[in-house]
């Protein structure tokens, strides 16, 4: 069953930024974790509702 979530965006340089609404605008997103980094913690992802599991 595929879930009906929005994806939130406040980084307006972005081009699927959807500025009057505050989304993306983007079907689906990739969550990347950052170079070198190996947390387990928020900072981990670039994505800000990063959890560790």
């Amino acid at each position: 069953m595929e879930k009906n979530q929005k994806i939130n965006c406040t980084v307006s340089s972005c081009k699927y930024n959807n500025k009057n609404e505050g989304e993306c605008i983007l079907s689906k997103i990739i969550v990347t974790p950052k170079q070198g980094c190996n947390t387990s913690k928020a900072d981990e992802s670039m994505c800000s509702s990063y959890e560790c599991k």
